[in-house]
């Protein structure tokens, strides 16, 4: 390649990289974030005592509260994350630990599932449906919040669970057992996972289209991250109509069921409410990426256009006669 190719390209990667880094840069700013951590790691935290106190055979629920203010309003539709740290959903063993044949709706996987789910594939001599680690695993902590007003009167923000999950994993990949809709007689030949306090059949008996195998709430853990940090959809909080914000600013407090303990591997859990934009949630990188390759492109073009003048100028001086 000559210089007279490779120096123009420089400057061209540099000119459009740059002006989308600081419009993408911008775009991430303007999303609104809010995160608390409700681990109860401190002694002084209001989990505290749920997390200390937890044992998987418990028949009383510990309920906590956390109470928040947000500075800001939330417009547009507001989403709600909860988060783990350390919980390392991407080690291969983990990520092979189900069956996809049965998660389909597949009735010889149903009671005779794949091997890749030891040792969550029987529960004694009972197939588990679901099985693997991945499902024995599932996040069930309860989230529910409520904004306080003037008068100190608690008002439940309206969450919804529906429409949380990818389309193609609802209606293709996640299938509930065909040839009978009572899942009660669907499931009654398997266990429940070891970690479950209820069946599957019984994640949202209210509603037939969010129970099973395509409980939102179900399918969405199911998707493994790829990094011990990760986020994951909880609820959608709709936008209200008019002008009305959807999260106004204000005091809130987020009524935690403490099911899911994270202390044993060093974990820690946090909700997060987020609104979006056309590129997705709040996410800087990508941003601070464009403009890192594009100043860098820049500045090595303003390099190689120096060295270029000062010896072509040097070799041209060096070609005159004396």
């Amino acid at each position: 390649l000559s210089t007279s190719d490779v120096l123009p390209a420089f400057f061209v990667i540099g000119l459009i990289f740059i002006p989308i880094g600081i419009g993408l840069y911008v775009t991430s700013n303007n999303i609104k974030e809010f995160e608390i951590d409700y681990t109860g790691v401190s002694s002084d935290s209001p989990c505290y005592n749920c997390a200390k106190n937890f044992t998987w055979n418990t028949t009383e629920p510990c309920v906590c509260t956390v109470n928040f203010t947000l500075l800001q309003p939330f417009e547009s539709n507001v989403f709600m994350y909860y988060g783990l740290s350390n919980f390392y959903q991407n080690h291969r063993r983990y990520v092979k630990s189900r069956d996809d044949r049965q998660l389909n709706g597949d009735l010889s996987a149903l009671t005779d599932p794949s091997k890749e789910c030891e040792p969550y594939r029987k529960s004694g001599d009972v197939s588990i449906a679901p099985c693997g680690a991945i499902a024995n695993s599932l996040f069930n902590d309860t989230l529910v919040l409520y904004y306080v007003d003037s008068n100190n009167s608690k008002i439940e923000v309206p969450l919804v669970k529906k429409g949380i999950a990818w389309w193609t994993d609802k209606h293709v990949k996640f299938r509930n057992p065909a040839g009978n809709s009572n899942l009660t007689l669907a499931f009654r030949d398997t266990a429940k996972p070891v970690n479950w306090a209820k069946p599957v059949y019984e994640l949202d008996p209210s509603d037939p289209d969010n129970n099973g195998f395509i409980n939102e709430d179900f399918i969405v853990w199911m998707r493994t991250a790829a990094l011990p940090t990760f986020r994951k959809l909880y609820r959608i909080i709709q936008k209200k109509s008019g002008t009305t914000p959807t999260l106004p600013n204000g005091n809130y407090m987020l009524n935690i069921t403490y099911n899911y303990p994270v202390l044993s591997f060093d974990g820690r859990k946090r909700m997060i409410l987020s609104t979006i934009s056309w590129m997705g949630g709040k996410n800087p990188f990508l941003g601070i990426a464009y403009i890192t390759v594009g100043s860098i492109c820049f500045f090595l073009g303003v390099v190689l256009l120096i060295i270029h003048h000062k010896y072509d100028n040097r070799n041209t001086s060096a070609d005159i006669p004396s």
